[in-house]
């Protein structure tokens, strides 16, 4: 197909070259950070990730001419309910419309013969990863575990018969705007009613790490396409996370002495290493000690919930007041000037209603596609 060749990610070299292609191809994008090398070595070797005990993948490069052109991932995770359903993800690809169709008939071929009849994405590598393709936004740099794509992408996937499937929102909050005096009155007043606010405890991280995780597995388990983290997801993500945290971006929302709900609020890790070329060392790991000790100002909440248990009364539909009004206040105190809350689906009304009443601004577009394999 046009002198295009696909290549099966076998070696470690082919790997790196996978991991490398995003920061050549999009060099020249002002808004586009590449993901550090070293943390892409960890994620995606199927030894080093524990999403790969329910799942497995394969990637493919797009080489012309002996010049890799483009890349995608292939995948099936064992946890997701509808076992004709398989993912592809980590696309990035020269703007040509032969290479899109050429890396995405190696996935879909993949796919067919593992049985799956149904495929969507992009998921990197999962739904509780990197979700959907930016179709708009594109003027900004994404926060940390966000995506970011060129503005070609999605017309030219779409041409490979793919449509929707569902698009997720990001939310920003400008911290100078404040948070809304009538919301935050509700909020001081919820808390005077049996519903109590604190922040994690670092000196039992695991502990409460393990707590919040099984909080946000039960809120989020009716959502679409919903897969839940494992027991040894938590403990690797825990790891990593651990040193990202701070107690006063955490909150935790306690009812008659049992957590009910929480939200994490992460540093911009994107913002502290958008000069770093994707590498660590031998230097840049110092700069980003001093720059995360310094304080970043932008934040991201990527994670969040209210059990459902407990969600369906007044009390559970004010949690969310009470936790984005604590991580406001927390974010103020570190000199965050504005905050992503994402991502959110597009059809979940009640969650959008609360975000636009304080004040978040939807200001970024993730779509996943779908297809079905003939």
């Amino acid at each position: 197909m046009d002198n295009i060749v696909i290549v099966p990610v076998r070696t470690k070299a082919e790997l790196k070259r996978f991991i490398r292609l995003p920061a050549r191809l999009y060099a020249q994008d002002p808004n586009f950070i590449p993901a550090l090398e070293m943390e892409r070595l960890d994620a995606l070797p199927a030894g080093r990730n524990p999403w790969f005990e329910h799942a497995e993948a394969q990637f493919f490069l797009a080489a012309r001419n002996g010049r890799d052109v483009g890349r995608v991932s292939a995948q099936i995770d064992r946890l997701v309910k509808d076992p004709a359903i398989g993912h592809f993800g980590l696309i990035a690809a020269e703007d040509d419309p032969a290479i899109f169709a050429a890396l995405l008939g190696a996935a879909e071929s993949w796919l067919r013969e593992r049985g799956r009849s149904q495929v969507l994405g992009p998921f990197n590598l999962s739904i509780n990863e990197e979700t959907g393709l930016l179709i708009s936004g594109f003027d900004t740099p994404p926060m940390i575990f966000m995506a970011h794509d060129p503005p070609y992408a999605a017309a030219r996937i779409e041409a490979l018969g793919y449509g929707k499937a569902k698009d997720v929102i990001a939310y920003l909050f400008d911290m100078a705007a404040g948070f809304p005096p009538r919301i935050r009155k509700v909020a001081e007043r919820f808390g005077a009613t049996g519903v109590t606010l604190r922040q994690i405890d670092m000196s039992r991280f695991e502990t409460e790490f393990t707590m919040v995780m099984e909080i946000f597995n039960d809120a989020w388990s009716q959502n679409w396409s919903f897969v839940p983290f494992t027991d040894a997801e938590l403990k690797h993500m825990a790891k990593g996370l651990k040193p990202l945290l701070d107690p006063r971006l955490t909150a935790v929302v306690e009812h008659g002495g049992r957590a009910v709900g929480f939200g994490i609020m992460l540093p911009n890790l994107n913002e502290a290493i958008r000069d770093f070329d994707s590498r660590l060392l031998p230097f840049n790991w110092f700069k980003l000690l001093l720059r995360l000790k310094k304080g970043t100002s932008t934040g991201r909440v990527p994670l969040m919930g209210v059990r459902r248990s407990f969600s369906a009364g007044l009390a559970g539909g004010l949690v969310p007041f009470l936790i984005i009004d604590s991580l406001y206040k927390g974010a103020a105190q570190k000199g965050i000037k504005s905050v992503e809350l994402s991502w959110i689906l597009e059809d979940n009304r009640p969650m959008r209603h609360i975000i636009e009443e304080l004040g978040g601004v939807a200001y970024k577009t993730y779509r996943v596609f779908e297809k079905t394999l003939q």
